[in-house]
């Protein structure tokens, strides 16, 4: 039966185990995101996820035509999802729309690149085919994130009745970094993206970075940003019809859909027996100290070593917190298959291990590093952190700057960046840092630390009650109310 409204996503909402006898089960995926959208989607009769077979044992199911209601798994070509998914959306699209390049030696549009951007078309293609066949006349397609930005433009050609939006997880990249990409590759991005009739965006900084960088004439057509008196903003865009002509005018509207915390699951998850046991282990740790959390995955992004200069410098400007304060810093290793990933994570436990030799007594270590992917320990460091350390480069959101003082217990004072998604909406109750500035970064940790409990509290308060403005399920309801308009 065709479906009336479709998710298209890389990762789905479940994965696909494989015992020693070959028996197949499945698991429901985890993260506030996923446990949003299948809920949403649970109240669209006969709504339908479009995502990849990530494992062998997914690729298993898809042979064998094994399949959960509301899913459909695509058996993409190995070879092929490595090219699309780490060869252009990893180590390309990321990292342009992150502004991460070492720009003297990067990026390198070569060959190689253009093999795997010839993946990254044919990985998109294979999402655009499915929604095509899936899709009932005029039904609504949310497509998701950077990986899937072609389908958009092409399921438009197939499927011109259809309403389809696509969101940004990520930053959108300043005209600046987008004009690096080769020219025809920008074009078939930007082209790709004004197929949807709205995309969205978690600020209205990226929304409007999309907005100026979508200003284009070639021969795919002409696009003009548009700024209305009232904040928003849209892209008017005619496709070419051959000989200087130019089709109907259309309009997609770029709007903010600034994606919140449900604060019921995160509570109830935050206050399970195993993250009472994790709590109890890292107060006995930390011995009545006052704490410093972190909690990111080793992504460049996410500026982790300037945030542990930032902890040595307080040490070192303030030594009245020697001895008093520890950092838990969780350092989740990301994307190791590429070497500049597993060059940053080493590099991050050599600089903790500098912190504790250099000022570690033999009753306190200054910093204690978890690498291993545990979530019931994150949970557990959101409920006792006295200060949290949020200082990206460039985040899409930053969900971390908003579950911490959803499930805070005495309060939790943020000290976050002006690069994080999150700051647009909390940063009138956080104190807020250049990203790159490390002494200011460490003074705002001072600042924090030195915080009284009463205006602690206060400012959490303040700051869940942001966070949780827009959970999942109902930031998916407003793209699809979006689409309706």
């Amino acid at each position: 039966m065709a479906s009336q409204v479709l998710v298209a996503a890389n990762r789905g909402p479940l994965s696909y185990a494989l015992s020693d006898d070959r028996t197949l089960s499945a698991r429901r995926g985890g993260g506030g995101l996923v446990s949003g959208l299948s809920a949403a989607l649970a109240e669209q009769p006969g709504a339908l996820w479009i995502c990849a077979a990530l494992s062998d044992a997914d690729r298993e199911a898809v042979r064998r035509d094994v399949s959960e209601p509301g899913v459909r798994m695509l058996d993409i070509d190995p070879t092929m999802y490595d090219d699309a998914y780490n060869g252009i959306a990893n180590s390309v699209l990321w990292f342009t729309h992150h502004h991460l390049y070492d720009v003297p030696r990067e990026p390198v549009f070569d060959a190689e690149f253009r093999r795997r951007w010839a993946s990254y078309v044919a990985y998109n293609e294979a999402f655009t085919r499915a929604l095509a066949e899936e899709a009932a006349q005029g039904a609504r397609v949310l497509v998701q994130d950077y990986h899937l930005a072609l389908v958009p433009g092409q399921l438009r050609q197939l499927r011109p009745d259809l309403r389809i939006a696509h969101f940004t997880h990520t930053p959108w990249a300043s005209r600046e970094f987008l004009d690096m990409l080769p020219e025809d590759v920008r074009s078939q991005l930007v082209w790709g993206m004004l197929g949807a009739d709205v995309v969205g965006f978690h600020t209205w900084m990226w929304a409007a970075n999309f907005a100026s960088g979508a200003t284009i004439e070639d021969e795919r057509g002409i696009a003009q940003a548009s700024f209305p008196k009232d904040g928003r903003c849209g892209v008017d865009h005619r496709r070419s019809a051959g000989d200087g002509r130019y089709g109907v005018k259309r309009v997609t509207s770029v709007d903010v859909f600034a994606l919140g915390v449900d604060a019921d699951e995160l509570r109830a998850l935050a206050h399970r027996p195993e993250v009472d046991a994790k709590l109890a282990e890292l107060r006995a740790e930390v011995a009545g100290r006052r704490t410093i959390a972190r909690v990111d995955r080793t992504e460049l992004s996410k500026n982790i070593l300037r945030g542990l200069l930032a902890y040595r410098e307080l040490l070192a400007v303030h030594p009245e917190w020697r001895g008093e304060v520890v950092h838990l810093a969780s350092a989740y290793p990301s994307r190791q298959d590429l070497k500049v990933y597993r060059d940053y994570t080493a590099a991050v436990s050599e600089l903790a291990a500098e912190i504790n030799a250099e000022f570690g007594t033999k009753d306190w270590q200054p910093v204690l590093v978890s690498v291993k992917d545990d979530f019931a320990r994150s949970l557990a460091v959101y409920r006792m952190a006295d200060v949290a350390l949020v200082n990206p480069v460039r985040d899409g959101m930053n969900l971390v700057a908003k579950e911490i003082p959803v499930v805070s217990e005495a309060g939790c004072a943020v000290v976050l960046s002006t690069g994080a998604g999150a700051y647009e909406e909390l940063r009138e109750d956080a104190l807020t840092v250049n990203p790159y500035d490390v002494s200011a970064t460490a003074e705002a940790l001072h600042a924090a630390l030195s915080m009284p409990a009463a205006e602690r509290a206060e400012r959490t308060k303040r700051l869940a009650a942001a966070a949780t403005a827009l959970p999942p399920a109902a930031w998916f309801t407003a793209q699809l109310a979006a689409l309706e308009a």
